[in-house]
């Protein structure tokens, strides 16, 4: 599939362009995983693989063809990242759950289509070869940062960063690390309303240097070498 400039990538670049930085009007806190909705309908769909690839373009604007984002964390990587966590971030930016002005363009119905597109490209990113050389931190407080994942992350994140996707918590292994960093503060500061209540207090007295420990080692955690692509892989789907 070739992508041309005239195609939904660059009209949905240019919305987002227009949008950044400008406020999308946030409505009241929901509960962290209230469901309903798109998020439900979409759960329950049989994904169309096609489609998927052909709505992922509209994602490609940003998280790149592979779904590897870019490893300065401006934007995360998808690819590997669990079908019901994507769903629901989804449908959580849709609905103003989640406050993401530059994302959200990219997100709404005219953009990507309806529950059914949410299904189908959800499945198709879930499937995508993870970043083999993802974006690190400064890798000089690890023994500490493995503490506090110890202590702290194991129960909903396991044991490596591989998240529960039955209980829509993400995989988090080798995301690229000022992505996490800027997530977790976020988090932990009150800023990221569809965030787990139990994460944010379990979180919540953690200093800038333990979130610099921590999210440093979790960059670090290595996926199933099947979950992984070879260095310079490109997606054979946009040739």
């Amino acid at each position: 599939m070739t992508i041309k400039t005239g195609g939904k990538i660059m009209i949905a670049a240019g919305v987002a362009l227009m949008m950044t930085g400008t406020p999308v009007s946030a409505a009241p806190p929901a509960d962290w995983n209230k469901g309903g909705g798109e998020q439900d309908e979409a759960m329950h769909l049989k994904a169309d693989h096609e489609n998927g690839i052909e709505v992922y373009e509209v994602c490609a604007a940003c998280h790149r063809l592979e779904g590897w984002g870019m490893k300065d964390g401006t934007f995360p990587m998808l690819a590997g990242q669990h079908k019901n966590g994507i769903i629901k971030q989804l449908a959580d930016i849709r609905a103003l759950n989640r406050d993401n002005p530059t994302m959200y363009p990219f997100a709404l119905p005219k953009s990507i289509g309806g529950p059914q597109s949410i299904a189908d490209v959800a499945a198709y990113i879930s499937k995508l070869p993870m970043n083999p050389e993802p974006g690190y931190g400064p890798g000089d407080n690890l023994e500490h940062g493995a503490k506090l994942y110890k202590d702290n992350c194991v129960r909903c994140h396991g044991d490596n960063g591989q998240g529960i996707p039955d209980k829509f918590y993400p995989r988090i292994q080798a995301q690229h690390y000022n992505y996490l960093v800027r997530q977790f503060e976020w988090i932990r500061d009150g800023k990221r309303r569809n965030a787990t209540p139990d994460m944010i207090k379990q979180i919540i007295g953690f200093s800038d240097a333990d979130m610099i420990a921590v999210m440093d080692y979790v960059s670090r955690q290595k996926p199933p070498a099947k979950d992984v692509a070879p260095v310079g892989w490109e997606n054979p789907d946009f040739d």
